[in-house]
């Protein structure tokens, strides 16, 4: 790789600098080297969107100057055509602008505080490679907590170089903020946070307790001089059960907590609006020591990992979503989804206030959202305990670090008696 960086690289790493701000210090080096290409193809077709006679973009239109469509296609969309041509790699301008006042909506704290526009992603995991490209060098190390998506082990570990290192999620049936303090704590300057809530796998959300401590964590490490990049996995936002859970993303807390904290939001309809197959997500940036200029700088390098990567996200998904967002029946339906898993959530409760006999068997850890519980089994080897259940019993559960996962969203409400009933015996036969 050439040391050079490029020209435009270095006016976004000048910009991330300027006003004493420590963002720029907060970028791996390939974070440093990222840009958009704003004068290449992509500026010059900007330039030319007006002009009479526009022969500079890669797409291909009827001679009235429409799209050039397969009408059977056309048919089945039922959208205005546009929804077949690329987006811009920031991602569709109306639809960034109505995600972040939903954003708003749904944090009301983040009325009024600065933050960046989001830029689409495809889906989260790509938010999450395009945080660990911006941020985490190869041997960095990223802190986060002993339960977690396995697929971070491969996409920040085995495709970015990161080092995971982890605390106990829980101590003492509590989340352990403390564990977080000390890993902020040890030996450098820099460092990384992955915080997911509700959290994969265990469907724990920080209650309001749990974000006063962890908020408290990261501002101390800040005042002690810490540089940190939080990243904020919000796959499952919303889906909370419990009055005590934190209303709101980390994200409205962390965004303007301290100018050595940049907050990196990622978010999308995926889990939110139960539209896994879109593959849309979004990524938003929030730091006490940022400017409009210096969010148009992350917004910049942010596009381009998406144009240095895929290009764009789907058009048609894009168009989908700002449809559905814009009909006055979608909140009423996302309510009734939502109850949907939460009647789960609460006939599951009810199992275990019934069935006192099923502590001889398994134990179950915190969980108040999302779409999963865990369970740890008693005197029983988990993975042992997953195949009798998968080959005895036609029941099929996850194990992920001595736990078994149980995705509660997948399952019927009329099954799930049945599901903790064969869980209890599969353990009560290995005992």
């Amino acid at each position: 790789m050439s040391s050079k960086l490029h020209e435009l690289a270095v006016e976004l790493n000048n910009i991330l600098a300027s006003h004493n701000s420590p963002v720029a210090s907060m970028l791996s080096e390939r974070g440093k080297r990222a840009y958009f290409p704003s004068r290449g193809i992509l500026g010059q077709s900007a330039e030319a969107k007006d002009a009479a006679i526009n022969a500079t973009i890669g797409t291909a239109f009827e001679n009235n100057g429409t799209p050039l469509t397969l009408e059977c296609l056309a048919a089945k969309v039922g959208l205005n055509t546009s929804a077949f041509l690329y987006t811009p790699s920031y991602g569709l301008p109306p639809l960034r602008t109505k995600w972040r006042e939903m954003m708003i909506q749904k944090n009301p704290n983040l009325n009024g505080q600065s933050f960046s526009m989001p830029v689409v992603t495809n889906a989260l995991t790509h938010g999450l490679s395009i945080s660990s490209f911006l941020f985490v060098d190869q041997d960095e190390t990223v802190i986060l907590t002993d339960l977690y998506w396995d697929n971070y082990d491969l996409l920040m570990h085995e495709c970015h170089g990161a080092n995971l290192t982890t605390f106990p999620m829980f101590k003492e049936g509590v989340y352990n903020a403390e564990g977080l303090e000390e890993k902020l704590m040890t030996a450098g300057e820099k460092k990384i946070v992955l915080l997911n809530f509700p959290n994969n796998p265990t469907g724990y959300s920080a209650t309001s307790e749990d974000a006063e401590k962890i908020y408290a964590a990261i501002l101390r490490a800040a005042e002690a001089g810490k540089k940190i990049v939080v990243i904020i996995d919000d796959a499952y936002f919303g889906l909370v059960y419990e009055e005590c859970v934190h209303g709101e993303s980390l994200f409205a807390d962390l965004a303007n907590c301290h100018k050595n904290v940049l907050a990196v939001k990622l978010d999308g309809p995926t889990k939110e609006d139960y539209v896994w197959g879109f593959r849309i997500g979004f990524i938003t940036f929030g730091c006490k020591a940022c400017t409009g200029e210096h969010y148009k700088a992350l917004e910049a390098k942010a596009a381009g990992v998406v144009r240095a990567t895929i290009s764009n996200t789907s058009s048609l998904a894009q168009h989908f979503l700002l449809h559905a967002y814009e009909l006055p029946e979608y909140a009423e339906q996302k309510i009734n989804k939502f109850l949907t898993l939460k009647e789960r959530y609460n006939r599951i409760q009810s199992i275990f206030l019934e069935h006192p006999e099923y502590a001889d068997s398994f134990t179950p850890m915190p969980f108040n959202s999302g779409y999963f519980m865990c369970v740890k089994p008693v005197n029983a080897n988990p993975e042992k305990l997953r195949k009798l259940l998968l080959e005895k019993y036609s029941t099929g559960v996850i194990v992920v670090a001595g736990l078994l996962r149980i995705a509660f969203s997948s399952v019927p409400l009329g099954k799930l008696d049945q599901l903790f009933a064969n869980l209890h015996s599969a353990v009560q036969e290995m005992q």
